[in-house]
Parts: C-alpha cells; structure tokens; sequence
C-alpha cells in the first residue's frame, strides 16, 4: 500500500490521486503538510465532496461526458471516486462501464487525458519484463488484460480497448474491494486490423496490423511468464480476447498458472446464476430445460461447459446434458453434418437437420429458454418471442449481448411478445417495464455480480489456480442470494446495492472451496468469512497525522 504515514506534501501531494483528499483536508493536515494556501480555505466532508460530484454529473447531458468526468475523478482522487461510485453503484456502473465504456473505447484516442496502467507494444519483444518493472509497486493483486480485438460486441479497437481493462479493475475495487492500488490494467498492443483505426491521425496504438500465428503466441507467452516473474501470485484475467485466441490461451495457461477468462468462466457464471434461479419460478430442475443458444463464440461455449458441470452434479452423464445444449451460429444450427465447425462447437453437434434460419429452429427444438451472445441487436423478434410463449409458460429469455445497443432484444419487448411471462435477463441495463398493470425490473446478467467477489476469494486464499468449480461456487451462491421478493419482480439476480455482500459471500466460499481442495497457499485463518471482509477496501479518508 501507499505509505500514508509520510506522505508527500504539498503539490506532490496534491498530484497523488491515491493520497490526494482535495479540499478534505484538514486544518491540521493542511500545516503540516504544507498545503496551506493552495486550497480554498473551508475543509468538506467526503459526503459533501461527493454532493458536488454528483450534481456536476447529473447536469452532463452526454454517457460519454459523464465516463470522462468520473475517469479525470479517478485520475485525481481515487478515494472520492470510488466513495461516489459504491454510493451509487447502479447509476454509476453503466457509465464507468457497460455500456457507456465501449463508446469510450471507440473514442478514446479522442477523449485520451491520462495514462492509466501498462502498455505493452509488439515494439517491446524481449523486454516485456523490463515494461513490467516500470510499475511502481509489485504487490499487486490482479491483473487484467486485453489484446482489444473483441471489445464488447465491437470489434477490434486495438490500443483503445484499454478502456476494458481500467473499467473492469474498478468494478474489482468498487464491488469486491480490492485495494485500487493493488490492481494493474495492461493493454497488449498487437495491431489492429480496423482500418479506420489505423487512419485515425489520434489513434495512440501501433500502426500496423495484427500479428497473429507464432508471433502473436511468442509475444504472449513472454508476457506471461515475464508477469510472473515480477508479480509472483498474481491473478491474470484475460478480457476481450477474440474467440479462439481467447480459448486458446485459457487452454493454455489455466493448469500453469493463477488465471481465469471473465468472458468464458465470468459469463458462464452469471448465466448459470440466472438460470438457477429462474428454475424457481419454472419449478423445472435444470436438467430438464432446452436450452438454445445464439452465438455460438467462446461466451456460449463457456456457458455451456458450466452448465454441462452443474447437471452431472445431479446424476447425468456429460452426454446427456450436452444433448439439452444447442448453438446457432452465423450459418446456422450446430449440427453433426456439417464440416466446417471450430473445435469448441463439435460437443454441442448433434444429429439434426441443418436449418439457417433462427425462428425455423426455434420451432424444430422448442426451447425452453434462448441465450443471445451473438452481438447482432434485435435478432430475438417479435415471431421468435411469441413462439417461445407458446411452448412455454414461463420462458426465459436471456439477451446478453453488450452494449445495450447490441441485445438480441429489449426487456419491453420480452415481456410484451410474452403476454409478460417471459424471465429475463440482460448483459446490459434495462429500466422497469409496465405490461397489463404489473411493473417488472429486468434482472441484468452482469459478470460484475461474479469475478469481483471470485478475485476477492482467489486472493483471499492465494490460490495457485482457478477452477471452473469455483465459477460453480460462485453461481449457486449467487442464485441464493435471490429472494422471493426479486422473484415476484421478475428479477433474478440481487439488485445491485447488494454487490458488495454479493462479493462478500462469493469470495468467502470460492476462498473455502481452494483450502478444501489444497489449491490455498495462504494460512487459513480462523474465521474465513471475516478475514475476507478485512480485506475490503472501504473508500474512506485516511487521517495523515
């Protein structure tokens, strides 16, 4: 952490946003550490700090103005940034991140202030341990990385989806309290392949376009290894990363290391959640639904590896779960003839006749529920809607595709093609709906209720790796923390004011799962659930004196 006992003084102070309190500090502080004269002269409380934050946020007319106000926030006073974020976590999250940050990642050669985190260009090959060393602090905690080229569902933005890995690093800090200086963004530059991009005159990546074969696998790996050589212990999330590159390395590095992909293992986990709890509605076990999934790129093939995991739980073979599994993708239906499928569909190939059309196969397999992961917006419509009422009493419609823009369909349009009984679930946020006098309040299926209290749990044990069990843990104990109440609303996840206790019981069980299983490396305290609670960062003023 940083050395609160002897601070900086004066400007340097000032210029620290870890240390920096702006006109909270006191008289006392402000003589002795020579600050006197450089503030106005009345000392504010946070609280009162955070009142003028948020009028000035909610006079911006723009998502966009209002992520670049809250980004220079972070870049002067960390403390006051996150008090203001936790205070405020649902109006805060879809601007810090989905979906106003994918706008902010198209756009942020344009809208550049400040460095923040790691980059690591091609240019640095055989040095990326010496980058490394560049960072200042080496008790870091987590990392989070991306290569940029699946930001979202927008494409490869190169160098600008650093704006990835800064949002989800504070959502690691915001929602789970991981010490915001104990968390390292890094964006690896490897080229872009968008052409607008690199004829951009204020695009800040390299010009050139995307390495890819043996070069792109060397260049990883020596990030890899040289982060753990200078970060020993550290959490690796992989975040953004196109399909295959994506599982690849996940294959690759997840028996080697401490390391998770949020886009695999996170979404599956938050889907798993949804679907857990919406079977208290359907009173349907989980492995009676039929599940379809549209998209069929490396978060659908996640979703359905930890599906598959949690109904073998319940006696089923593999075989059997993978046989309620489909996928469509961009030619069609997933299906055993066909001789074109990448190595992560060909389990969820089963015999069928090939159909291309979307509503066609809804109507061959009779979904109980549809899971959009495609990014193609409005592809769930009003025909595919209805039919999914008519075979269903209850059925569940997850349109997990970010930003908003990009959901298979909106909850209004869930609920009203369904006469309002479908389940819902979102990646993105949705408002309340009215439909025939009833108000329901779209559960958003937001990795964020599952990798930040699965990074407190990580670091709270050192686990030596990260297991899909763990992403089990973390799903069923989110289900849980759903009540009754939520239910009737038609929301199946917590409501985000929860997110902290959310993290809090998340990270507590998968940290009880590594001691169980030996992965820990960490002395196991006495009471595990409060020694993961000691470790949340709480966004207070410190006292200097």
């Amino acid at each position: 952490m940083t050395d609160t006992h002897h601070p900086p003084t004066g400007i340097d102070l000032m210029q620290n946003p870890a240390l920096n309190k702006g006109t909270g500090f006191t008289e006392a502080e402000r003589d002795a550490l020579k600050l006197r004269g450089l503030l106005p002269p009345r000392v504010f409380t946070i609280q009162e700090q955070e009142a003028r934050i948020l009028e000035n946020f909610r006079q911006k007319t723009s998502a966009l103005e209002k992520y670049i106000m809250m980004a220079a926030l972070q870049d002067r006073n960390e403390t006051l940034f996150y008090r203001t974020v936790l205070d405020n976590v649902s109006e805060m999250m879809p601007i810090i991140y989905t979906p106003t940050v994918g706008e902010a990642c198209q756009k942020l050669g344009h809208i550049f202030r400040r460095a923040r985190g790691l980059y690591i260009s091609l240019h640095d090959r055989g040095k990326i341990r010496d980058v490394l060393e560049n960072w200042p602090r080496r008790d870091v905690d987590v990392i989070v990385v991306t290569d940029g080229e699946r930001i979202l569902g927008l494409g490869d933005l190169g160098a600008q989806g650093m704006g990835i890995p800064i949002g989800k690093l504070s959502l690691y800090t915001a929602l789970a309290g991981i010490h915001p200086q104990r968390c390292l963004p890094i964006t690896l530059d490897v080229g872009t392949n968008n052409a607008q991009l690199l004829s951009d005159s204020l695009y800040f990546g390299i010009l050139q376009k995307r390495a890819r074969g043996d070069e792109y696998a060397e260049f990883v790996d020596e990030f890899v290894m040289a982060v753990q050589r200078v970060f020993p212990g550290v959490v690796l999330q992989f975040e953004d990363f196109a399909t295959e590159n994506a599982i690849h390395l996940l294959e690759t590095y997840r028996n080697r290391i401490c390391t998770f992909n949020d886009d695999i293992q996170g979404t599956a986990g938050v889907t798993l959640a949804g679907l857990l709890a919406a079977n208290r509605l359907t009173k349907r076990p989980l492995q009676d639904e039929q599940i379809l999934f549209y998209g069929a790129g490396e978060a659908a093939s996640g979703i359905g590896n930890l599906i598959v995991s949690a109904i073998v739980k319940q006696g089923i073979t593999p075989e059997q779960a993978r046989s309620r599994i489909w996928f469509v993708d961009s030619k069609g239906l997933v299906v055993r003839s066909r001789t074109d499928l990448a190595r992560h569909k060909l389990p969820y190939a089963h015999e069928h006749e090939g159909i291309k059309d979307l509503e066609k196969i809804v109507e061959a397999l009779r979904p109980t529920c549809i899971i959009g992961v495609s990014g193609q917006p409005q592809t769930f419509t009003e025909q595919i809607l209805h039919k999914m009422g008519e075979f269903n009493e209850r059925p569940m419609v997850f349109s997990l595709s970010n930003p908003t823009a990009n959901s298979e369909c909106t909850a209004e349009q869930a609920y009203r093609y369904t006469d309002g009984r479908a389940i819902f679930a979102s990646g993105s946020p949705f408002p309340p709906c009215q439909y025939d006098g009833k108000t329901f309040i779209p559960g958003q299926g937001n990795n964020a209720y599952i990798f930040p209290g699965l990074g407190l749990g990580v670091i709270a044990s050192r686990a030596k790796h990260v297991t899909d069990e763990m992403f089990y843990i973390a799903a069923s104990t989110l289900a849980h923390m759903v009540t009754e109440e939520y239910l009737a609303q038609g929301t199946i996840f917590p409501p985000l004011e929860r997110i902290r206790e959310v993290s809090h019981a998340i990270g507590t069980a998968v940290a009880q799962e590594a001691y169980d299983t030996g992965l820990a490396t960490a002395p196991r305290p006495k009471n595990l659930s409060e020694y993961v609670r000691s470790l949340q960062y709480e966004p207070e003023y410190e006292m200097y004196l």
